[in-house]
């Protein structure tokens, strides 16, 4: 059994280079699991394959236990030398780049939209070029009260659009592409979303794969539209068709060695949107789970929303919709909430989106 013996000061200072090593090498594994502080991954810590911890615990706090400085020194001992090779280190620096997400120390804006209809979000009503200096313009005004944290620019495009009678029409690829590089050149991210429609979500969702290949690319999928009868009906998704399209994208990114953390993104302005809410899951290793809340309405009503939103902690990152007046009724924030009101919120959403 391990024992709680701790490290006298003069035995710490001899073992200040071990310190050094395990911080480079263990620490930002254990803290990048997730972005959000309420997350709690079920995955096992890499340092429990060195024996140093239980199975189920974490690298802290036994660093400081004497038996386990011992257990680390000897491993490093029985090495055969203690420069690492260029493989190992390659390796070490995917696996960080790997388990590291772009929320921990940003937020995320988006514009929303289809680049062909004017009236299903601000995307389609300007150009890229436009649409890119007018998100900069709103990024500067979260950045100046983010405390430090950046603001990552994205466009938020409608990949399948459902039809009245359920089919789905795809974006050109051409168009999306032409989204795509933009954002690569100019260090902005791209989200394209399926509103799935009469078609199997995780199928849906495969069809949008191979756009995983772009590291700027992340995916959504809007439970709204997942009905044989839109625009009469809210549509749904259960928790365990959530849970297994964050399986299939992870295997995805595994099979064809695609380095990163993803985001899945679902919507949500209803409770009929998602069954089993509280069996989501949010603890896959390369995919990053969103719980984009999107109520609709005055500043009290979008908080009210958001507010039972946030209390289904096992989905602890969370985003949050805003509408533009387009004149379109039922379709506008009324008045619309300041980046003030919107940091506000609690949980404070890491992706901010505009419609």
């Amino acid at each position: 059994m391990m024992k709680l013996r701790l490290i006298s000061k003069k035995a710490l200072s001899r073992l200040l280079p071990l310190f050094v090593f395990i911080a480079i090498f263990f620490a930002p594994l254990a803290a990048a699991a997730s972005p959000a502080e309420a997350a709690q991954p079920r995955q096992i810590n890499p340092a429990t394959k060195f024996g140093i911890v239980p199975q189920n615990g974490f690298l802290f706090p036994y660093i400081f236990f004497t038996d386990t400085v011992r257990t680390l020194a000897q491993n490093d001992n029985n090495r055969p030398a203690w420069v690492h090779t260029v493989e190992e280190l390659e390796r070490f620096d995917r696996i960080i780049q790997d388990q590291t997400s772009l929320l921990l120390n940003n937020y995320i804006l988006s514009y929303y939209g289809h680049p062909y209809s004017r009236n299903m979000g601000i995307l389609g009503r300007y150009s890229i070029e436009e649409l890119s200096r007018q998100l900069s313009v709103t990024a500067a005004q979260y950045e100046a009260i983010s405390e430090g944290r950046g603001v990552i620019r994205a466009f938020h495009l409608i990949f399948g659009t459902v039809h009245p009678d359920a089919s789905i029409g795809i974006l050109r690829h051409s168009t999306l592409m032409s989204y795509i590089n933009y954002a690569l050149e100019n260090d902005m991210l791209v989200f394209i979303d399926h509103q799935i429609g009469r078609y199997d979500p995780i199928e849906s969702l495969r069809r949008m794969f191979p756009y995983l290949h772009y590291p700027n690319v992340h995916l959504a999928l809007d439970p709204e539209w997942r009905t044989l009868r839109p625009n009469i009906e809210i549509g749904h998704l259960t928790a365990d068709e959530i849970n297994r399209a964050q399986q299939a994208m992870e295997d995805y990114l595994i099979e064809n060695d695609l380095p990163g953390e993803r985001m899945l993104m679902f919507h949500q302005f209803h409770y009929r949107m998602v069954r089993e809410l509280r069996d989501v899951r949010a603890d896959f290793r390369r995919v990053r789970l969103i719980h984009n809340i999107a109520g609709i309405g005055s500043p009290q009503m979008k908080r009210n929303t958001y507010n039972w939103g946030a209390a289904f902690t096992n989905i602890p990152v969370k985003g949050f919709k805003l509408w533009y007046d387009f004149g379109f009724a039922g379709h506008t924030d009324t008045p619309l909430m300041s980046p003030q009101d919107v940091f506000g919120l609690s949980p404070r959403p890491y992706i901010i989106m505009y419609q």
